[in-house]
Order: C-alpha cells, then structure tokens, then sequence
C-alpha cells in the first residue's frame, strides 16, 4: 500500500520520498524543525532546516550543529518535494512546514497560536489538502482571554505586592513564554529580575525581540534589591533554594493551565494568569476551517476528545502519537477529570 505524503514512524514525521522529517524525536538525516523547544528540536540529527529566527535558538539549546536558515514562503526542492516555512505564532522563529509533492499539499503546524502577540511572527492560514494540527487545549472548557486584559491584571497584581512591600515571582517558561512576557509587562511598575536560564535566552533574542531591560540574579545580588520588583523564573525554580532570596514573596504562572484551578494548588501557586503560546478550543476550529483541508490528523493534547468532535462535523480526521510533551501527563489527566465535572 503506498504511504501518504507525510507518515508517522518511530522517528517522527516522515516524508519518504524526500527523505526528510519533520520535528523528529530520533536522530535523522535531515530534520525541518518548527521551533526551538526542547520537544520539537532534539540533538543528534545530522542537518537541520529551520526558519532563521529560529536558528540562533537551536544552536544555543543544542551546541555546534548543522543548520540552514530559510525565510518565510522560501520554497526549497528535495528530491522533487516542495517544502516552504509559515508563521506558526506560537514564539519567536515559530513555523508551520507546508510539503507539496504533485499537486497534494500537507501542512504541519509544529505548535501554534492565532493571537498575535506582540513577539512572535503572526500565524497566517495555509492552505492544504491534509493538516496536521496539534491539540493540547482541544476541549471547550479552554477559551483565552484577550492578552491585553490579562496583562492588565499581571500589572495590577504586581503593582499591588509592590505596595504591601512584597516581590512578584512570575513563573514562565524560559523560552517563548518569558519573553512575552518581557514585550508587554508594565516595566514602568519597578524592576524586572531575570532566573539565570530565562537570561540566557533572552541575550540570544533580546535584538530580534526589542526586549525591555532585565536584571540577571546572580549570588552577589542582594534581596534587599529584588524587594517589590518583578522576577521572572522558570517554573522548575518553584520550590528551590533559589527562590529563598525572594523572600517575603508571592507567586503566580502564566499558563493555560490556570483555567483549572487545580492545576494551581497541585503547584502551589499563590495566582493563576491564563495565558497560553498554544490555540484554545475555537482557535484551533478556526484554524483548521482556514486551511480548506478535509483530512485533519490530530496531536498532542486531547486528541481523541478533539477528533471525534471534527468527525461529527464532517471532516476526515484521525489521531496520531508523537513525543511532543510540552505539558505533562498530569496536567492532560487534571484536565480530563475537569471536563468529567462540566
């Protein structure tokens, strides 16, 4: 039976008459990777294609490797297969690969968002024959908030510690989330303090990014300094002897996963603000309708949930397992419980 276009194997996403992966999680030939977190773009392939934002990334993340920088709509010929790159939205460098071979076009998404936030390269519909999307907040319960309202309550909440002489530990990932972070926070409110790894990154994006000045805490910083400021740390830092010179602080994270208030007690987190790099519910609905594709293949994230729901619509949509684990099992499973409750 002949393969399609685009398959999946124990490698990753494959297009076999190319011979070329998409995001693949095994070591391979030659990988087009869609952005720079660690789940989409692994060491140990032996050549990388991926927008050239996203090039400075990966070779902070993954060390001396080879790769290509193409620009967005950049077609590029292997073995008579079309490929070309599209903004993802998702974070800085972000792509959607489009892979055309005899008039059939596929499309992957990587991850993604709609809403244009500020730092990233805005999504733009593509359209295909066969999407391959990611879900991971496929349920209706999951519904974003403008940015622009939820960076007013980030700012108030700061405002509001720094009166009762408290410091603002925001947690984010150090990649994608810090930065956007960074592009529309308040700075005028005081202070921003940096963890070591969201420092490290911003210096490889601070001039694509325009980013606004940080501080990087180092051991000689003072706590005495930090008092009333804002402190960006990586949610891994919740819990550990770094976090003590923060004292007397309070805490929040920036992540879809606030709309369950569960998510925030299991992390003991003092406040929740629901802001995701990734589609919610009717995103992901317009999005797929956008591209014009009949076959959708969902990823990542509530899959089943997802899919059955595009079938009784009408499309021609299945499920497929990756090694895409952004989020963690517990969450997915926390989310599922809630969705039993609605």
């Amino acid at each position: 039976m002949k393969k399609p276009l685009l398959h999946f194997n124990a490698k990753g996403i494959y297009c076999q008459q190319a011979d070329v992966y998409l995001d693949p999680w095994k070591p391979v030939k030659k990988a087009i990777i869609t952005h720079g977190h660690a789940d989409h773009s692994r060491w140990g392939h032996l050549q990388y294609i991926t927008h050239h934002t996203n090039v400075p990334i990966i070779k902070h993340r993954l060390g001396d490797i080879q790769v290509a920088g193409v620009n967005w709509g950049e077609t590029f010929m292997v073995n008579g297969v079309k490929f070309s790159l599209h903004p993802a939205g998702h974070i800085i460098g972000s792509s959607q690969v489009r892979v055309e071979y005899k008039g059939e076009v596929w499309v992957f998404t990587g991850d993604y968002k709609l809403e244009d936030d500020g730092i990233a390269t805005p999504y733009e519909p593509v359209k295909c024959h066969s999407f391959i999307t990611e879900c991971t907040f496929g349920l209706p319960a999951f519904k974003w908030q403008p940015q622009k309202e939820v960076f007013q309550e980030i700012n108030q909440w700061w405002q509001e510690n720094k009166e009762e002489g408290n410091t603002s530990v925001l947690f984010a990932y150090s990649l994608g989330k810090a930065q956007r972070l960074l592009k529309n926070i308040d700075a005028s409110i005081g202070e921003i303090y940096t963890h070591a790894a969201i420092e490290n990154m911003n210096e490889v994006v601070r001039d694509i990014a325009s980013l606004p000045q940080t501080k990087r805490i180092t051991k000689d910083t003072k706590k005495e300094e930090i008092k009333g400021n804002l402190v960006l740390a990586p949610p891994s830092a919740h819990g550990s002897p770094w976090i003590r010179k923060m004292v007397p602080y309070v805490t929040a994270s920036a992540s879809g996963w606030m709309t369950f208030r569960g998510a925030r007690r299991r992390r003991a987190i003092d406040k929740g603000f629901v802001l995701s790099d990734h589609c919610d519910w009717s995103s992901l609905l317009s999005a797929i309708k956008a591209t014009g594709a009949e076959k959708i293949i969902c990823t990542h994230g509530y899959t089943d949930i997802f899919s059955r729901f595009l079938n009784e619509q009408g499309f021609d949509a299945r499920t497929e397992q990756t090694q895409f684990e952004e989020e963690t099992a517990e969450e997915l499973k926390s989310g599922a419980s809630k969705l039993e409750r609605l």
